[in-house]
Protein backbone atom coordinates (compact mmCIF):
# COMPACT_ATOMS: atom_id res chain seq x y z
CA UNK A 1 0.00 0.00 0.00
CA UNK A 2 1.08 3.57 -1.06
CA UNK A 3 0.67 6.70 0.35
CA UNK A 4 1.95 10.38 -0.37
CA UNK A 5 4.26 12.13 2.48
CA UNK A 6 6.56 14.92 2.30
CA UNK A 7 7.52 16.15 -1.48
CA UNK A 8 9.98 14.07 -2.70
CA UNK A 9 9.26 11.05 -0.55
CA UNK A 10 6.74 8.13 0.26
CA UNK A 11 5.99 5.96 2.83
CA UNK A 12 5.39 2.42 2.22
CA UNK A 13 2.92 0.53 4.54
CA UNK A 14 2.87 -3.27 4.21
CA UNK A 15 0.02 -5.44 5.57
CA UNK A 16 0.35 -8.18 8.26
CA UNK A 17 -0.21 -11.14 5.90
CA UNK A 18 2.30 -9.13 3.47
CA UNK A 19 4.94 -9.44 5.78
CA UNK A 20 4.10 -12.89 6.81
CA UNK A 21 4.37 -13.94 3.08
CA UNK A 22 7.81 -11.93 2.75
CA UNK A 23 8.98 -14.22 5.97
CA UNK A 24 11.47 -16.79 4.76
CA UNK A 25 10.84 -20.19 4.19
CA UNK A 26 13.46 -21.36 6.34
CA UNK A 27 12.39 -19.64 9.41
CA UNK A 28 8.88 -20.86 9.29
CA UNK A 29 10.47 -24.34 9.21
CA UNK A 30 12.86 -24.29 11.64
CA UNK A 31 9.89 -22.59 14.28
CA UNK A 32 7.59 -25.46 13.34
CA UNK A 33 10.52 -27.59 13.75
CA UNK A 34 11.07 -26.42 17.77
CA UNK A 35 7.34 -26.49 18.54
CA UNK A 36 7.51 -30.20 17.65
CA UNK A 37 10.09 -31.16 19.55
CA UNK A 38 9.04 -29.11 22.61
CA UNK A 39 5.28 -31.48 21.77
CA UNK A 40 7.36 -34.33 21.88
CA UNK A 41 9.59 -33.91 24.86
CA UNK A 42 7.09 -33.10 27.27
CA UNK A 43 4.89 -36.28 25.67
CA UNK A 44 7.79 -38.02 26.53
CA UNK A 45 8.06 -36.61 30.53
CA UNK A 46 4.29 -37.77 30.76
CA UNK A 47 4.67 -41.44 29.89
CA UNK A 48 7.89 -42.12 31.39
CA UNK A 49 8.00 -45.76 32.20
CA UNK A 50 7.72 -47.02 35.97
CA UNK A 51 11.30 -47.31 36.25
CA UNK A 52 12.25 -44.47 34.58
CA UNK A 53 10.19 -42.22 37.31
CA UNK A 54 11.49 -44.46 40.24
CA UNK A 55 15.06 -43.63 39.07
CA UNK A 56 14.41 -39.68 38.61
CA UNK A 57 12.14 -38.62 40.88
CA UNK A 58 10.16 -35.32 40.14
CA UNK A 59 11.27 -32.97 41.82
CA UNK A 60 8.26 -32.55 43.78
CA UNK A 61 8.26 -35.72 45.06
CA UNK A 62 11.79 -34.88 46.67
CA UNK A 63 11.90 -33.39 50.26
CA UNK A 64 14.10 -30.80 50.13
CA UNK A 65 14.67 -30.79 53.45
CA UNK A 66 17.91 -32.83 54.40
CA UNK A 67 21.17 -32.24 52.46
CA UNK A 68 24.53 -34.17 53.91
CA UNK A 69 28.30 -34.35 52.63
CA UNK A 70 29.35 -37.70 51.37
CA UNK A 71 31.48 -38.27 54.46
CA UNK A 72 29.22 -36.95 56.84
CA UNK A 73 26.93 -39.74 55.28
CA UNK A 74 29.50 -42.59 55.79
CA UNK A 75 30.05 -41.44 59.17
CA UNK A 76 26.28 -42.09 59.81
CA UNK A 77 26.72 -45.32 58.19
CA UNK A 78 29.36 -46.54 60.45
CA UNK A 79 27.72 -45.55 63.36
CA UNK A 80 24.32 -47.42 62.67
CA UNK A 81 26.47 -50.41 61.73
CA UNK A 82 27.68 -50.61 64.96
CA UNK A 83 24.74 -49.86 66.94
CA UNK A 84 23.30 -52.68 64.71
CA UNK A 85 26.28 -55.24 65.68
CA UNK A 86 26.35 -54.11 69.25
CA UNK A 87 22.06 -54.58 69.30
CA UNK A 88 23.14 -58.26 67.96
CA UNK A 89 26.08 -59.48 69.76
CA UNK A 90 23.77 -58.55 73.47
CA UNK A 91 20.93 -60.85 71.87
CA UNK A 92 23.26 -63.36 70.84
CA UNK A 93 25.03 -63.64 74.19
CA UNK A 94 21.56 -63.10 76.15
CA UNK A 95 20.14 -66.15 74.07
CA UNK A 96 23.42 -68.27 75.13
CA UNK A 97 22.52 -67.83 78.89
CA UNK A 98 19.08 -69.47 78.36
CA UNK A 99 20.55 -71.93 75.38
CA UNK A 100 19.56 -75.19 76.67
CA UNK A 101 15.95 -73.81 77.34
CA UNK A 102 16.02 -73.04 73.29
CA UNK A 103 16.96 -76.61 72.79
CA UNK A 104 14.29 -78.29 75.22
CA UNK A 105 12.00 -75.96 73.20
CA UNK A 106 12.97 -76.61 69.82
CA UNK A 107 13.01 -80.40 71.22
CA UNK A 108 9.03 -79.80 71.66
CA UNK A 109 7.61 -81.15 68.39
CA UNK A 110 9.10 -84.84 68.54
CA UNK A 111 8.97 -84.78 72.85
CA UNK A 112 6.22 -87.29 72.98
CA UNK A 113 7.03 -89.53 70.19
CA UNK A 114 10.25 -91.69 71.53
CA UNK A 115 13.05 -89.89 69.66
CA UNK A 116 16.10 -89.83 71.63
CA UNK A 117 18.77 -86.90 70.79
CA UNK A 118 22.04 -88.15 70.88
CA UNK A 119 25.83 -86.03 71.12
CA UNK A 120 27.64 -87.83 68.63
CA UNK A 121 31.41 -85.87 68.96
CA UNK A 122 33.01 -84.08 71.87
CA UNK A 123 31.48 -81.00 72.07
CA UNK A 124 28.86 -81.19 69.19
CA UNK A 125 25.98 -80.28 71.83
CA UNK A 126 28.50 -77.47 72.45
CA UNK A 127 28.29 -75.92 68.85
CA UNK A 128 24.64 -77.06 68.35
CA UNK A 129 23.80 -74.71 71.87
CA UNK A 130 26.21 -71.94 69.76
CA UNK A 131 24.04 -72.38 66.74
CA UNK A 132 20.56 -72.12 68.67
CA UNK A 133 21.94 -68.93 70.47
CA UNK A 134 23.07 -66.93 67.06
CA UNK A 135 20.30 -67.93 65.13
CA UNK A 136 17.71 -66.77 68.01
CA UNK A 137 19.95 -63.74 68.82
CA UNK A 138 19.64 -62.34 65.39
CA UNK A 139 15.77 -62.47 65.22
CA UNK A 140 15.63 -60.95 68.60
CA UNK A 141 18.48 -58.15 67.56
CA UNK A 142 15.96 -57.83 63.99
CA UNK A 143 13.83 -54.84 65.23
CA UNK A 144 16.68 -52.72 66.16
CA UNK A 145 18.77 -53.63 62.92
CA UNK A 146 15.65 -52.96 60.98
CA UNK A 147 15.50 -49.48 63.19
CA UNK A 148 18.93 -48.25 62.01
CA UNK A 149 18.45 -49.34 58.42
CA UNK A 150 14.92 -47.40 57.87
CA UNK A 151 16.59 -44.19 59.99
CA UNK A 152 19.77 -44.72 57.52
CA UNK A 153 17.71 -44.41 53.82
CA UNK A 154 14.99 -42.55 55.24
CA UNK A 155 16.33 -39.43 54.20
CA UNK A 156 17.09 -40.23 50.84
CA UNK A 157 13.58 -41.33 50.11
CA UNK A 158 10.98 -39.45 48.09
CA UNK A 159 7.53 -38.03 49.98
CA UNK A 160 5.77 -41.19 48.73
CA UNK A 161 8.31 -43.99 49.28
CA UNK A 162 8.64 -42.50 53.11
CA UNK A 163 5.03 -42.71 53.79
CA UNK A 164 4.99 -46.37 51.96
CA UNK A 165 8.49 -47.52 54.44
CA UNK A 166 6.72 -48.13 57.80
CA UNK A 167 3.80 -50.46 56.68
CA UNK A 168 6.52 -52.55 54.11
CA UNK A 169 8.67 -53.05 57.41
CA UNK A 170 6.20 -53.16 59.95
CA UNK A 171 4.23 -56.23 57.29
CA UNK A 172 7.21 -57.91 56.51
CA UNK A 173 8.17 -58.36 60.07
CA UNK A 174 4.47 -59.72 61.17
CA UNK A 175 4.72 -62.25 58.30
CA UNK A 176 8.68 -63.53 58.74
CA UNK A 177 7.16 -64.39 62.84
CA UNK A 178 4.20 -66.14 61.38
CA UNK A 179 5.83 -67.94 59.22
CA UNK A 180 8.22 -69.14 62.38
CA UNK A 181 4.96 -69.79 63.99
CA UNK A 182 3.17 -71.84 61.42
CA UNK A 183 6.62 -73.54 61.31
CA UNK A 184 6.67 -74.25 64.35
CA UNK A 185 3.58 -75.35 64.91
CA UNK A 186 2.32 -77.03 62.17
CA UNK A 187 5.15 -77.79 59.53
CA UNK A 188 7.68 -79.47 61.77
CA UNK A 189 5.43 -81.57 63.79
CA UNK A 190 3.98 -83.21 60.52
CA UNK A 191 7.57 -83.46 58.55
CA UNK A 192 8.90 -85.33 61.93
CA UNK A 193 6.21 -87.25 62.36
CA UNK A 194 6.64 -88.82 58.82
CA UNK A 195 9.73 -89.57 59.43
CA UNK A 196 9.24 -91.13 62.79
CA UNK A 197 6.32 -93.01 61.65
CA UNK A 198 8.16 -94.26 58.94
CA UNK A 199 11.08 -95.77 61.00
CA UNK A 200 8.45 -97.37 63.22
CA UNK A 201 9.07 -100.87 63.62
CA UNK A 202 12.37 -101.21 61.79
CA UNK A 203 14.63 -98.92 63.54
CA UNK A 204 14.86 -96.89 66.22
CA UNK A 205 14.89 -92.80 66.16
CA UNK A 206 18.53 -92.18 67.73
CA UNK A 207 19.11 -88.61 66.40
CA UNK A 208 22.40 -86.44 66.16
CA UNK A 209 21.29 -82.92 68.02
CA UNK A 210 22.99 -80.91 65.69
CA UNK A 211 21.38 -82.66 62.44
CA UNK A 212 18.57 -82.05 64.29
CA UNK A 213 18.40 -78.79 64.87
CA UNK A 214 19.99 -78.11 61.61
CA UNK A 215 16.84 -79.28 60.47
CA UNK A 216 14.46 -77.53 62.16
CA UNK A 217 16.24 -74.09 61.97
CA UNK A 218 16.29 -74.44 57.85
CA UNK A 219 12.66 -75.68 57.96
CA UNK A 220 11.70 -72.50 60.20
CA UNK A 221 13.81 -69.76 58.38
CA UNK A 222 13.03 -70.96 54.98
CA UNK A 223 9.22 -71.08 55.75
CA UNK A 224 9.72 -67.41 57.31
CA UNK A 225 11.02 -65.83 54.29
CA UNK A 226 8.47 -67.94 52.05
CA UNK A 227 5.87 -65.63 53.79
CA UNK A 228 7.34 -63.14 52.24
CA UNK A 229 6.09 -62.99 48.94
CA UNK A 230 2.88 -60.42 49.59
CA UNK A 231 5.66 -57.44 50.45
CA UNK A 232 7.69 -58.55 47.03
CA UNK A 233 4.42 -58.20 45.59
CA UNK A 234 3.43 -55.05 47.14
CA UNK A 235 6.93 -53.68 46.35
CA UNK A 236 6.53 -54.27 42.78
CA UNK A 237 3.05 -53.00 42.52
CA UNK A 238 3.65 -49.82 44.49
CA UNK A 239 6.55 -49.04 41.84
CA UNK A 240 4.26 -49.82 39.13
CA UNK A 241 6.49 -52.68 37.44
CA UNK A 242 3.70 -55.07 37.54
CA UNK A 243 -0.12 -54.46 37.69
CA UNK A 244 -2.68 -57.18 39.80
CA UNK A 245 -3.90 -58.12 36.48
CA UNK A 246 -0.75 -59.11 35.55
CA UNK A 247 -0.51 -60.97 38.32
CA UNK A 248 -3.53 -63.13 38.56
CA UNK A 249 -3.59 -64.07 35.40
CA UNK A 250 -0.09 -65.84 36.25
CA UNK A 251 -1.88 -68.15 38.79
CA UNK A 252 -1.87 -71.03 36.83
CA UNK A 253 2.36 -70.52 36.93
CA UNK A 254 1.82 -69.52 40.72
CA UNK A 255 0.28 -73.06 41.84
CA UNK A 256 2.95 -74.84 39.51
CA UNK A 257 5.87 -72.50 41.55
CA UNK A 258 4.68 -73.10 44.99
CA UNK A 259 4.04 -76.61 44.53
CA UNK A 260 7.78 -77.05 43.84
CA UNK A 261 8.57 -74.63 46.77
CA UNK A 262 6.86 -76.54 48.86
CA UNK A 263 8.94 -79.29 47.69
CA UNK A 264 11.95 -78.30 47.94
CA UNK A 265 11.26 -76.24 51.23
CA UNK A 266 10.01 -79.38 52.98
CA UNK A 267 12.19 -81.90 53.64
CA UNK A 268 10.06 -85.12 53.97
CA UNK A 269 8.53 -86.04 50.55
CA UNK A 270 5.05 -86.94 51.71
CA UNK A 271 2.51 -84.96 49.61
CA UNK A 272 0.89 -84.12 53.07
CA UNK A 273 3.40 -82.23 54.73
CA UNK A 274 4.79 -80.29 51.30
CA UNK A 275 0.49 -79.48 50.91
CA UNK A 276 0.52 -78.03 53.97
CA UNK A 277 3.24 -75.19 53.20
CA UNK A 278 1.79 -74.83 49.31
CA UNK A 279 -1.44 -73.88 50.38
CA UNK A 280 -0.60 -70.91 52.59
CA UNK A 281 1.58 -69.92 50.34
CA UNK A 282 -1.14 -69.46 47.12
CA UNK A 283 -3.06 -67.86 49.68
CA UNK A 284 -0.66 -65.65 50.71
CA UNK A 285 -0.15 -64.83 46.69
CA UNK A 286 -3.60 -63.46 45.97
CA UNK A 287 -3.91 -62.04 49.09
CA UNK A 288 -0.66 -60.04 48.10
CA UNK A 289 -2.61 -59.49 44.66
CA UNK A 290 -5.90 -57.88 45.96
CA UNK A 291 -4.21 -56.07 48.72
CA UNK A 292 -1.85 -54.65 45.22
CA UNK A 293 -5.52 -54.39 43.93
CA UNK A 294 -7.15 -52.07 46.44
CA UNK A 295 -2.85 -49.83 46.60
CA UNK A 296 -4.10 -49.41 42.82
CA UNK A 297 -7.67 -48.45 43.83
CA UNK A 298 -6.57 -46.06 46.23
CA UNK A 299 -3.89 -44.16 43.79
CA UNK A 300 -6.85 -43.65 40.97
CA UNK A 301 -9.13 -42.43 43.52
CA UNK A 302 -6.07 -39.70 44.74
Amino acid sequence: MLSSGAPGHSIVVVSECELKAQMPQRALSLLLLHQLQAASAAATASERSAVQKWLNPDQSELPGDFNMPIWDHLDELRERVLVAALAALVAVLTCFAFSKDLVVFLEAPVANQGVRFLQLSPGEFFFTTLKVAGYAGLLLATPTVLYEVAAYIIPGLTKSERRFLAPIIFGSSILFFVGLAFAYEILTPAALNFFVTYAEGAVESLWSIDQYFEFVLVLLLSTGLAFQVPVIQILLGNTGLVSSQQMLSQWRFVIVGATIAAAVLTPSTDPFTQTLLAVPLIGLYFGGCYTVKFIEGQKAAA
